[in-house]
């Protein structure tokens, strides 16, 4: 049975695998192409997950109200600092710092995630409930903006119109850019 909190967990390794990616990366080209795909995948990422799983929490979780208050403020401070790094070329001095002050505070909330909230939803919904939020969740992803919109609304059902609205930006701009092969 797929579970959300696997299908989260499973954007969370491969942004990390992304990160490494882009650190580990010594041509200038595929610096610029992980770094769009970890754009990419992160900015669907956090949509998804506040249009998805923070309302699930608010539902199911008698504090689900407050953790997902607080989730929301630490994916605007994430998604200010990958809107700067979504803007930087690879041979930025500010690259690689940008990058890195974004992967702590973003890793820091996936710790937090995973090892709290992702455990306390799991724990207060059905196991069809939790397959049905998984199916949700990636499906969102599909229809939500590729790139990071600081200034957007975080909460259904103003996200869900805002993101219907750049969305189809975003996937144009897509076609252009340069992804991983």
């Amino acid at each position: 049975m797929n579970r959300v909190s696997e299908a989260v967990k499973h954007d969370h390794r491969e942004l990390e695998e992304q990160y490494n990616n882009i650190l580990g990366s010594s041509l200038e080209d595929d610096r610029t192409r992980w770094q769009n795909r970890f754009t990419w995948e992160l900015a669907r990422h956090s949509v998804a997950e506040e249009l998805v799983v923070y309302p699930a929490m608010e539902k199911h979780l008698s504090n689900g109200k407050e953790m997902a208050d607080r989730d929301r403020e630490e994916h605007s401070v994430v998604k200010k600092q990958l809107y700067k790094f979504q803007s930087l070329k690879a041979t930025d001095p500010d690259f690689v710092p940008t990058i890195n002050a974004l992967w702590k505070d973003l890793s820091q909330h996936i710790k937090e995630e995973e090892e709290r909230d992702l455990v306390a939803l799991e724990n207060s919904i059905q196991e069809k409930d939790s397959e049905a939020l998984f199916h949700s969740f990636k499906r969102t992803k599909m229809f939500v903006p590729t790139r990071s919109h600081p200034s957007a609304p975080d909460k259904p059902p103003f996200e869900t119109v805002a993101g219907l609205l750049a969305a189809p930006i975003d996937h144009l701009r897509d076609l252009f850019s340069r992804f991983p092969k």
